[in-house]
């Protein structure tokens, strides 16, 4: 074992429950880790992708649902979303993803409609406002097998218009919340 494991030693388990729970021998805090008796993998911090990223260039959206360019990422922990070409996110570690979009529109009097896509389809879809609202989201739960699934934002307007630009104002951002 390498010495950052040297420091934890396992105190037993709980009577029945086959649950392990480690104690770092030196420490003040009582920090423990305890592994439940179950059947998965062992998340840490470090494997979890998340994205946060805006668009940065206004953008014009016209008509059918067009692919939204958030440029300027916020953070991306695993390199896993494209800023600059496809403007997708595609993480390598398969699970469960939560998945946030805005747009807004810089005028307001038109229909617009939301959707993440996965895998280049229509996959889960947002807001659809009717013609007074700026601002449209959608957040939807989602399976990403992590190695060749995909999703991106996408957005539809029944004219030709602006969406407002900063992190603020039209964002795309994803997390991992479970393993597979």
């Amino acid at each position: 074992m390498g010495d950052s494991m040297s420091s934890l030693i396992p105190s037993g388990s709980a009577s029945g429950s086959g649950a392990v729970t480690l104690i770092p021998t030196s420490s003040n805090n009582n920090q423990t880790i305890t592994l439940p008796d179950a059947t998965g993998t062992v998340q840490v911090s470090g494997n979890m992708p998340a994205f946060s990223a805006y668009q940065s260039s206004a953008q014009s959206i016209t008509g059918s649902f067009t692919k939204v360019q958030c440029q300027t990422e916020e953070f991306d922990t695993n390199s896993a979303y494209d800023n600059s070409t496809n403007y997708r996110f595609t993480p390598q570690v398969a699970g469960y993803y939560q998945v946030t979009g805005c747009w807004t529109a810089a005028t307001v009097g038109t229909n617009l409609g939301i959707a993440i896509y996965k895998n280049g389809s229509d996959f889960k879809r947002g807001a659809n406002i009717q013609a007074s609202a700026a601002i449209i989201t959608v957040s939807a739960l989602v399976y990403l097998n992590g190695s060749t699934d995909y999703i991106e934002l996408y957005v539809a307007s029944a004219v030709t218009q602006n969406g407002n630009t900063g992190a603020n104002f039209t964002y795309f951002q994803a997390a991992m919340i479970r393993s597979a």
